[in-house]
């Protein structure tokens, strides 16, 4: 009796673990969906890096994004310099019973060259011509310039002695 018993227990023991498999679903068997790894660099270093898939990091880096089926852009942006954005192909080779599945990237390495923003150009003021000093008053001034410049001259006038 024993053995019989034992049977009915492990039969009543199998009925319920596979009342349980019913509601279960088949996704535990599906594979994860292929991730890539994209590096990602910029001229000069330092970029903060966003996929438009979400990831992101400080340029020279690397993510792993899952493999879309379509392609993404990659967003730089760095204090003074103006922000790129580069396009990133998603190229996915099915493989076969040689060749593994695999997944790539074109551009690989993402790379963007970031150019300096230039700054805002100063507001000059409109010139405004200076006043003219009146002419009676120049005159005068100009004279004594002229003989303190001629008396300290090295060379002696050749006009003063015919005069």
């Amino acid at each position: 009796m024993r053995r019989v018993i034992a049977l009915a227990g492990a039969s009543l023991l199998g009925a319920t673990s596979l009342g349980g498999c019913s509601s279960t679903s088949w996704d535990m068997f599906k594979s994860a969906p292929p991730t890539v790894q994209v590096q990602l660099e910029s001229s000069p270093p330092g970029a903060d890096a966003k996929t438009s898939l979400g990831p992101g990091c400080k340029t020279p880096c690397s993510v792993s994004v899952p493999a879309p089926d379509a392609p993404f852009t990659v967003s730089y942006a760095l204090p003074k310099y103006q922000p790129a954005s580069v396009p990133v192909n998603v190229i996915k080779n099915p493989g076969d019973f040689t060749t593994p599945a695999s997944v790539a990237t074109d551009p690989s390495p993402v790379f963007a060259e970031l150019q300096p923003s230039t700054p805002p150009k100063p507001v000059r003021k409109p010139h405004q011509p200076r006043k003219p000093k009146p002419a009676a008053a120049a005159a005068p001034a100009a004279a004594p310039a002229e003989a303190a410049a001629a008396a300290a001259s090295p060379f002696p006038d050749p006009s003063a002695g015919t005069r």
